[in-house]
């Protein structure tokens, strides 16, 4: 089944979605080898859609490649407002996770962006970075002690105003979030447990929101305490689900990227494609879906919309698939696209 961008954001949620999302079939576009490019051309890079569109689109590069060469490439093709402190926002990972990104291949990236170091926020789950000191403890025995990890909301939070959002007015981020000039998302892409899957928009919206705070605000937690983590996570009862909660997501996204402007890139890498969320450990799925590649943008709704796209047109995604429809993950997108967080419409331009 063949519908267009605005047919999926009215169908956002709904679990009969079809093998191709937004405004393009990218299976059919590369079985034409239909490369030429509509917009000003980029030295070495193609669009491999080949497809018309009216109006702007925004510019999503994209690698098949998966290494730390290519994730440095493609950072260099959209860091041109990226100055000063720089903060670098990734999920570092419960214990010997399997699936977080490797840390060779981080090391080498961070140290191509100058002035920089990883933030992270603690978590609101009673685990293992439920405190500073636990989590300190995490992020040595998975090896990110190569450069500073600020863990941001160590000494409490800062308030960022939600403008026009679905749900609520502000957020709590890591209080360390305003020492910051700008902001590199790098994204482990995969599933995720409540919100289908885990982009861009899931890193910083749940990512920089501070533990005790922030990410109560942006579950929507309805108590007043927060027991251990359990199945009660998904009762409907103790927080929204399913739309409800990715405009939660879709706010908190939005005060994060109202506040760095121009200066907030992201890059979601593609591979170890399990159904869970890297906070799941050493618990999460083995991933059933071939790794895909690494995509670098400006723009956090076409990052995230490609990255969809690309598993809606993959053979083997039926269990990610599955994980997406049955929490109606999809919200998240056409979230992004009320709240006008980016562009609906994308060139996918590979650097191959």
């Amino acid at each position: 089944m063949d519908i267009s961008r605005r047919e999926h954001f009215k169908m956002a949620g709904v679990a009969a979605v079809g093998a191709t999302i937004g405004n393009f079939n990218i299976a059919e576009a590369k079985s034409k080898k239909l490369l030429k490019l509509n917009a000003a051309p980029v030295v070495g890079s193609k669009n491999v859609t080949g497809m018309k569109h009216a109006g702007t689109a925004a510019k999503v590069y994209f690698t098949e490649k998966i290494d730390a060469p290519h994730l440095i490439k493609l950072y260099g093709m959209i860091n041109e407002n990226i100055f000063g402190k720089v903060g670098l926002k990734l999920h570092t990972g419960e214990p010997h996770g399997p699936n977080i990104l490797p840390r060779d291949w981080v090391r080498a990236f961070q140290a191509q962006v100058p002035n920089s170091n990883i933030i992270e926020t603690n978590t609101l789950y009673n685990g293992a970075r439920y405190t500073t000191e636990g989590h300190r403890e995490t992020l040595r025995t998975n090896g990110w002690t190569f450069c500073p990890v600020d863990i941001m909301d160590e000494d409490g939070g800062v308030n960022l105003p939600v403008r026009g959002g679905f749900h609520l007015q502000e957020v709590t981020m890591g209080k360390n979030l305003v020492n910051y000039d700008s902001i590199v998302v790098l994204t482990h892409f995969k599933g995720h447990a409540m919100g289908g899957f885990g982009g861009s928009l899931k890193n910083i919206a749940i990512g920089m929101a501070s533990g005790q705070v922030g990410k109560v605000q942006v579950h929507g937690y309805k108590k007043t305490e927060m027991p251990p983590p359990g199945p009660y996570w998904f009762d409907g009862e103790s927080m929204p689900l399913q739309e409800t909660f990715m405009e939660h997501m879709a706010d908190s996204g939005k005060a994060t990227c109202d506040y760095f402007g121009k200066r907030i890139v992201f890059i979601n890498v593609m591979r170890r494609l399990s159904v869970d969320c890297d906070c799941a450990g050493t618990h999460a799925a083995e991933p059933t879906m071939a790794d895909v590649g690494i995509l670098a943008s400006t723009d956090i709704l076409a990052i995230d919309q490609a990255c969809c796209d690309l598993v809606y047109t993959a053979t083997d995604s039926k269990d990610l698939r599955e994980r997406i429809e049955s929490r109606h993950g999809l919200r998240q997108l056409s979230a992004m696209a009320e709240l006008k967080m980016g562009n609906t419409q994308y060139e996918l331009i590979s650097v191959d």
